[in-house]
């Protein structure tokens, strides 16, 4: 790293970086602060590195004891790298945090923080395993409708206005565009090269599982990696998503109101995603019950297709919506997730 700006020492230095040198390095004082480049080199030739991962600023401090040390604040910015949400940047910071201490001759982590909403530092050396605290959804999961439909190989008025109602919910949450430059490459990158992507997915697959070998999962890999380019270039499909919108997600009161749980990948990608992560299941359920499909579980397939791609807002889903079918296939076939699947409906989901 070159220096390229050097701010003059200030009596009284940024109340964030004071509070951040202070909380590590109780007593010290910050004396001068420099911005530093991505390139330590004095030339510009075409090895001249343009780009970081951020803005680091060295920071001069006097100990207690009237010692000086050089320390770097890094900070991460938002760039098309997989940092442009604010989780991406904290897991950077983390894993720094994590592992610089087990690489020999490495720069040693002194703290690792964050700055809260009202510009105060919050350190979180001491911090462990995170959570999430959320409200409680009164109620059971679509899973137990398609259960009981499956079971009694018939679907109810009510279970018809259930899926209608499911179309319709998504037809007004796609209907708000994405904001996120960059952020449906990010989508589409992520539905094939994540660990919850089709990589991710496969990779946990074992390699005896019946119905799925190597072979056939490799084959189904490359096509999802064509498929990748296949949609490059189609910002304009960007819009709100859920992200995993099955019906373990998915939660009806006693007066069919509904409410949803835990939105992914962002919220925001092809509304393919969540259109074929519901509508497989009308398949699934309904394999390994004979006459459910034709019973009861093929009219909500209908009825969910009829309702959604008659918004004009579908126009093109079709089209874009075959890498995210495989990908919910891989999900419902792998023995990881659903160990009770049959080697015959493991072979018809990844033959769909």
């Amino acid at each position: 790293m070159s220096a390229k700006t050097v701010l003059p020492a200030e009596p009284d230095p940024s109340r964030q970086l004071r509070e951040i040198v202070e909380a590590a390095l109780p007593g010290a004082r910050v004396e001068e602060i420099t911005t530093l480049g991505p390139d330590g080199g004095p030339g510009h030739d075409l090895t001249e590195k343009a780009a970081g991962y951020g803005v680091p600023r060295r920071v001069t401090v006097v100990r207690r004891d009237g010692s000086r040390q050089r320390l770097v604040l890094h900070t991460s910015t938002a760039n098309a790298f997989g940092h442009d949400r604010r989780a991406d940047r904290a897991a950077e910071m983390l894993l720094a945090f994590d592992t610089f201490g087990s690489i020999p001759a490495h720069v040693e982590v002194v703290d690792v923080g964050s700055l809260t909403r009202d510009g105060r530092s919050l350190s979180l050396r001491d911090a462990g395993e995170f959570y999430l605290l959320t409200t409680y959804a009164e109620g059971d999961v679509y899973a137990a409708d398609l259960r009981r439909i499956a079971r009694e190989r018939r679907a109810r008025p009510e279970d018809l206005a259930r899926c209608e109602a499911l179309a319709s919910y998504l037809i007004a949450l796609h209907g708000e565009q994405g904001a996120q430059p960059g952020s449906y490459r990010r989508a589409v990158r992520d539905l094939v090269g994540h660990g919850e992507g089709v990589f991710g997915i496969i990779d946990g697959y074992p390699d005896d599982a019946p119905g799925a070998p190597p072979a056939r999962l490799q084959d189904i890999e490359r096509r999802c990696v064509e498929w990748r380019w296949k949609l490059r270039g189609k910002d304009h499909r960007l819009a709100r998503t859920h992200g995993d919108f099955h019906p373990f997600n998915i939660v009806f009161d006693g007066a069919s109101r509904l409410t949803l749980l835990d939105t992914s990948r962002g919220s925001q990608g092809d509304p393919a995603d969540d259109v074929t992560c519901l509508a497989i299941n009308y398949v699934f359920f309904a394999l390994d019950a004979p006459g459910a499909w034709q019973g009861g579980l093929r009219a909500l397939w209908r009825r969910f297709w009829e309702v959604y791609l008659g918004w004009s807002g579908a126009a093109g889903l079709l089209d874009a919506a075959a890498p995210f079918l495989a990908w919910r296939a891989l999900v419902l076939a792998n023995p990881g997730w659903y160990p009770a699947v049959t080697p015959r409906a493991r072979d018809a989901l990844l033959t769909l």
